[in-house]
């Protein structure tokens, strides 16, 4: 029997996390089995638990992957010249979240679940736990070329301004999934008055 390749493992399991997240986003993570990534997926049961425990591993895999996908972009976005301006981190983030999960109401959902389930709860925790120290670190690098901005050092003004902007980010993410006139550009015209440089 051939050998599969670490490139067709995870070519498969880019396939079920994508199948994992549509049938989070259209049923909503409770309501969602395996059957139903199995249906989505177009591969087998055998297939799915043989890259997944479970439904949870599979909601932290989605998760990370999502997560992994926003610390690549402000990575990249550092490379490419001098460090993205907190405005530039929230729409990284914002962009991100909209290209990946396209309705956030799924976002919404997993958020919910994880003040019901305890597993679910942890996962959530350490994810905001990693995003927070990306977007500090990002913060950081860009308030180091604006000493003016930050009186008390590069880094406590990005851990003043982290929660907030992280929370712009999660306004955004609501009012998308929960009201039919919120219009993103808007938005974030709105809060980039807000936002210093």
């Amino acid at each position: 029997m051939p050998r599969v390749s670490d490139a067709h493992r995870e070519a498969r399991r880019d396939r079920i996390r994508a199948a994992a997240l549509r049938s989070f986003a259209a049923k909503g993570y409770q309501r969602t089995s395996i059957a139903d990534v199995v249906a989505e997926s177009g591969l087998s049961a055998g297939a799915i638990y043989g890259h997944y425990a479970g439904k949870q591993e599979l909601f932290a895999a989605v998760a990370e992957d999502m997560l992994g996908r926003r610390v690549r972009e402000i990575s990249a976005a550092s490379a490419d010249g001098g460090p993205p301006s907190p405005y530039e981190v929230l729409v990284i983030l914002t962009s991100g979240m909209v290209r990946d999960v396209g309705d956030s109401k799924v976002l919404l959902q997993m958020w919910s679940e994880s003040t019901m389930d305890p597993q679910i709860q942890q996962i959530v925790q350490e994810l905001a736990a990693t995003l927070a120290a990306v977007v500090r670190d990002a913060l950081s690098a860009w308030f180091a070329t604006r000493p003016d901005l930050a009186p008390d050092g590069a880094d406590a003004a990005a851990e003043a301004l982290r929660p907030a902007l992280m929370g712009m980010g999660q306004a955004f993410v609501l009012q998308r999934a929960l009201l039919d006139d919120f219009h993103p550009d808007a938005y974030l015209a709105s809060v980039r008055a807000l936002l210093p440089g």
